[in-house]
């Protein structure tokens, strides 16, 4: 009886820690769910990031990504207000140069070398726009190069004899041509302080001298009271009888209502648009075009510059899986879908454009391309040269302000911080 009762407890025993045993190993083999909040500032990207975000929780079963999309306009203020108080996201949209360097200064950000071995094969121009100045760290994983133009409604164009404009005076009768069969010429308003710095971004570079300002400037050899920057603020005003009635009451997204309804028919903005475009009229028919110069067989420059990244909270507890995900968004698959469905120039390395004619387009008008002033060489302290230009062009604009006057604004602003203009 009792080998009896010790078989019986051995088997009890043995019956025990096998189920203890498959308990365990059930626990081993299914990974614990991680969910990771993502942030944009493009809600009208939204569904297409679904897509996107389909594919890498494929590859990824056990990574839920939540996406939350915030107004361009509003984004900067929400997260900055969401790192600060400890919480937001963990993987994030960030801004590029100055924008990018405020945030990672602030310790906002997680530095990326080691995390996305993928960067080292990025180019250095694209890295630039992720990297601090003050540290020499790379904190984002470079999403776009966008680049500045003006979109033109072909049918509107054929329907009046035009042909794309070879020079600054051959626009101007274009635009007086649009005007008098009774469509406005040039959809962009100026409600929105921001569009008016890429109205500058987009006509100006030509008129300036495009990179041999931008370099004599960040080297202090030159000011923005220079006569040929004052000279190429003025020629805004030039735009004013061809854009919206009312214009100072026309918003940024009323603008592009009126281009992709085809009642405008020029928009001057960046090349992120056409993505747009497409998706709110698939029936539009829509070309670019590079600035026209002063002087036609001048080269017509386009300003250029890295739109953003993605980046890590470093306040995030999921890191391990933030970078995968950041890996995902630096391989070839985000690349094309930057291409194919936002038709944006995409910053990963070795993706095909050629299937993509308006890429292929752009690319090809990047042949004259300078920085997008502001942006890429004056935001990296405050007043930034985007903040001072866009409160000045409004001024301008608004009928308060001169030229001359805008760029005394610019210039005295920056004079603040930045340090070769500094006496």
């Amino acid at each position: 009886m009792r080998i009896k009762k010790g078989i019986i407890v051995v088997l009890i025993l043995g019956l025990a820690a096998s189920m203890a045993f498959g308990a365990g190993g059930n626990q081993q083999t299914s990974s614990p769910k991680t969910e990771l909040q993502f942030w944009t500032w493009r809600p009208e990207d939204v569904d297409a990031y679904e897509k996107l975000l389909k594919t890498f929780k494929a590859q990824n079963p056990n990574i839920e990504v939540v996406q939350t999309a915030h107004k361009s306009t509003e984004y900067n203020t929400v997260l900055s207000a969401a790192l600060s108080g400890g919480s937001g996201p963990d993987v994030f949209q960030s801004r590029a140069y100055g924008g990018l360097e405020t945030f990672a200064q602030s310790g906002y950000m997680e530095p990326l070398d080691n995390l996305v071995p993928e960067l080292k094969n990025f180019s250095a121009g694209s890295r630039r726009g992720a990297t601090s100045i003050a540290d020499g760290k790379i904190y984002g994983v470079p999403f776009a190069s966008q680049t500045n133009l003006v979109y033109y409604n072909v049918n509107i164009y054929n329907k009046l004899g035009l042909k794309v404009p070879k020079s600054w005076d051959e626009f101007k009768a274009n635009c007086e041509a649009i005007k008098k069969a009774g469509i406005t010429p040039i959809g962009n308003g100026g409600k929105d302080a921001w569009i008016l710095e890429v109205t500058m971004g987009t006509v100006c570079p030509n008129f300036y001298g495009a990179n041999n300002f931008f370099d004599k400037v960040m080297k202090g050899e030159t000011t923005f009271m220079d006569p040929a920057f004052v000279s190429a603020i003025d020629r805004m005003n030039e735009l004013k009888p061809y854009m919206p009635n009312m214009f100072m009451g026309v918003s940024y997204d009323d603008g592009r209502a009126m281009f992709f309804n085809e009642q405008a028919a020029h928009w001057l903005g960046g090349s992120y648009e056409a993505g747009f475009w497409t998706s709110q009229n698939p029936s539009l028919k829509y070309d670019i075009f590079a600035p026209p110069p002063l002087k036609a067989g001048d080269p017509g420059y386009v300003a250029t510059y890295m739109d953003g990244n993605f980046s890590i909270n470093k306040a995030s507890t999921k890191k391990e899986a933030a970078a995968k995900l950041l890996s995902f968004f630096a391989s070839k698959t985000t690349g094309d879908f930057f291409i194919k469905e936002l038709k944006q120039v995409s910053s990963v390395p070795g993706v095909d454009t050629s299937s993509e004619p308006f890429i292929a387009k752009v690319i090809s008008l990047q042949q004259y391309n300078t920085p997008y002033i502001f942006l890429v060489g004056f935001r990296y302290e405050q007043p930034t040269g985007s903040v001072l230009a866009q409160a000045a062009l409004q001024g301008m604009f608004g009928g308060t302000l001169t030229a001359t006057q805008v760029c005394q604004q610019i210039q005295d602003g920056l004079a603040t911080w930045f340090k070769p203009f500094k006496k």
